[in-house]
This record gives structure tokens, sequence and C-alpha cells, in this order.
């Protein structure tokens, strides 16, 4: 496959590029080309890549250069390969939590409470302020095990939160109690694993669904691990995964969960498990047949 075209380099004295110019190059080549007059377009004329054009009514419009255009196609081309790289590595988390013996599910989509304590913020404070940071992952796991929603040792949560984990997953049994559900969150860009820890919230639903909590980290393009165990927050665990295999660099703390909640029960019900290996073997054999 042929390579990506590359950034072109900025002019002299241009800003480096960064996402919000990406995404305002994109905004303008689906519009007419109406000038914002803002910095971001100041930086993407001084890198070439938007060219002024002078309207008849004596006012001037936008136009994408060429090398504007080479710029979107090759930020296209990096998000396309990310996703595939993102892909590749939650199919092989959930194919080796299927080999330990567990059902693994991908896509899932759960309206999870999170109650006010867990997310750090008093029962009587305004629920529109901003969440308190200190570990509200590891609160949430304390609110969790204080008690039944809506108790008094544990009042109705204050917000929702949609958690969409990458793999989720449970041990193969008929007793509930032995289920030891586990959630699994990939990360191939250090940029999408650093603005996702920016999210308490988002953590504290995965916790609220499973027992723990894993971090798995993959490579750049370069082969370099995209992060460690330093970057992510003690309440959950982290593997790195490379070229050699996967390395566990911490843990994932893990909390007893007698049962899993009833909206959960009901998410399971609406989606289908990942086929186990020997079926995918059997279809396999099916095709060589034909």
């Amino acid at each position: 496959m042929p390579e990506s075209p590359a950034l072109p380099p900025p002019t002299a004295g241009a800003p480096s590029l960064t996402r919000r110019h990406l995404q305002r190059l994109r905004q303008m080549y689906r519009s007419a080309g109406w000038p914002c007059q803002d910095v971001l377009e100041a930086d993407l004329l001084a890198a070439a890549l938007l060219q002024r054009v002078p309207a008849a009514h004596g006012g001037e419009t936008l136009r994408v250069t060429d090398a504007g255009l080479a710029a979107l196609s090759a930020a296209a081309a990096r998000h396309r390969a990310a996703l595939s790289a993102h892909e590749a590595l939650v199919r092989r988390v959930a194919q080796d939590l299927q080999r330990a013996g567990r059902i693994a599910w991908r896509g899932l989509s759960l309206r999870v409470p999170i109650g006010g304590v867990a997310m750090g913020v008093a029962p009587d404070s305004d629920p529109n302020h901003a969440p308190a940071q200190a570990q509200p992952a590891q609160a949430a796991m304390e609110w969790l095990a204080s008690g039944a929603p809506g108790s008094a040792a544990n009042p109705a949560p204050s917000r929702w939160h949609v958690a969409c984990p990458d793999v989720f997953s449970v041990r193969h049994t008929s007793v509930e109690a032995y289920l030891e559900p586990v959630v699994h969150e990939i990360k191939v860009s250090r940029a999408d694993l650093l603005a996702d820890l920016k999210r308490p919230e988002k953590r504290a639903a995965y916790l609220a669904m499973g027992g723990a909590c894993w971090y798995v980290l993959g490579t750049d393009a370069r082969g370099r691990a995209i992060g460690s165990a330093d970057d992510v927050p003690p309440e959950c665990g982290v593997m790195l995964v490379g070229a050699d295999g996967c390395t566990v660099q911490r843990p994932a703390p893990r909390r007893a969960l007698e049962r899993l909640p009833f909206a959960t029960w009901m998410a399971l019900a609406r989606a289908t498990p990942l086929p186990s290996l020997e079926d995918e073997d059997a279809q396999g054999a099916l095709r060589d047949v034909d």
C-alpha cells in the first residue's frame, strides 16, 4: 500500500498544526469558505493550507489549497490506521480472555448510575459543579461497597454515565457470585490515553460495571509503549502489549461483586457475545471444504 502523504512543512515562523487546526481545515473544505478571522485561521494561512480568494462583492473567501488537501488526506489515513490498530488489539484481548475460559462482549453500551459521593461531590453540593479529582474512581468503589443505591448508607445516584467498554467479560459459570466481571479498556494512542484519563467519571462507571478495570496499552508507530503504570490511576490495572507479548505492569485491584446489576444483565441479554474460538475454527473448516 502506498505511503500516506505527510503533512507539508510549515513556512518559517508558522506554528505546528494540532487537531483543532485539522478540524477547522475540514470545516473549511465542506463550507463556502467564509472566513472566521481567528488564530486558527491565521495559522492555516501561514502554513499555506488555506488561501485567500477575492470575492466579487469586495470581500474575500478562503479556499483549501492542494497542500491542505494533502494534510486532510494524511490525517484521514492516520485515523484509519489508528482504528485498525485499535480493533486488532481489542480482538486480541477478547480472544485471550476466551482462551482463559471467559465470555467476552464488545460494543456494549450501558447507562450506569454514579453516586455524587462516588464522584467526589458532597450530597448537598451543586450537581452541576465539577467533581473533585482526588481519586474519584476509588471513591466509587467505596461508594458501591457501602450498600445498595437508594439506601440510607448509599444515597440515590445524582449522575448517570453511558459506559462503552472496549471489552467486557465474565467467567463461564452458572454461579452468579463467581462471574468476576472485568472491563478492559484498549488504548493505542498516547493522546487518546491522556484524554481518557481526564474523565474520572468514565473509570467510575467501568468500576461500577465490574469488579476490576484494566487499561491495555499498545505501542506507537515506532514500537514504543504509549504509556506506563505511572500514567494510570492506581484503581486500575495496567498491561503493556508489544511485539514480545503482553506484560502486566500492575495488577488490577479486585472488588467483590456478588451479583451483576439488573441493568447490566439486560444489556448482556440484548447483546451478542463474541463467538467462541471453537466455533470460528469450525466455520473455517467448513469454508475449506467448500
